[in-house]
């Protein structure tokens, strides 16, 4: 069993940014998109025309200042490797204490379709909020051959939430 991270947040939070469950490197390093051929902080940093940190205090100082929080869906799970799709007997993080106790988070953004599909599976039902927009956006993961301009682009929408 692998276990994710707690969450990057705080009471001035407008948005969260879900992924599915942190990957080798990022376990190895317990850091948020360690893997450097993720394009995560590369687009985070770059929605607001700076050039990504190099130190991860530095990067959760940053997200926190534009009001975005960062968690996955699953608190833990069976995974060997990084892939989402070799994902076994999920838990989902407790997602309705994070939205109770973080009533600003008004916008829910997936890494990915996969973090959206199992949140669907596992949560959504649970969480009472009827205020929440969900949005997928493409993976910043490497095994989504998508182009680091075609992504970025489609994330943009997530400064219409700020």
């Amino acid at each position: 069993m692998i276990y994710s991270f707690e969450p990057i947040v705080d009471e001035n939070c407008k948005i969260i940014i879900l992924g599915t469950m942190p990957g080798v490197q990022s376990l190895m390093k317990q850091e948020y998109y360690a893997n450097k051929q993720n394009a995560f902080w590369r687009i985070i940093f770059s929605l607001f025309g700076e050039e990504p940190a190099s130190d991860y205090n530095e990067k959760k100082k940053f997200i926190l200042k534009h009001h975005i929080a960062l968690w996955d869906v699953l608190e833990a799970c069976d995974r060997e490797g990084s892939l989402d799709s070799d994902i076994k007997n999920p838990k989902p993080n407790d997602f309705v204490s994070l939205f109770n106790k973080y009533t600003g988070i008004k916008s829910v953004y997936f890494n990915g379709s996969p973090a959206e599909t199992l949140f669907k599976r596992y949560v959504k039902a649970k969480i009472e909020r009827n205020d929440l927009k969900y949005h997928r956006l493409p993976s910043t993961s490497p095994t989504y051959t998508v182009g680091f301009a075609e992504k970025f682009n489609k994330w943009k929408v997530v400064l219409e939430e700020l």
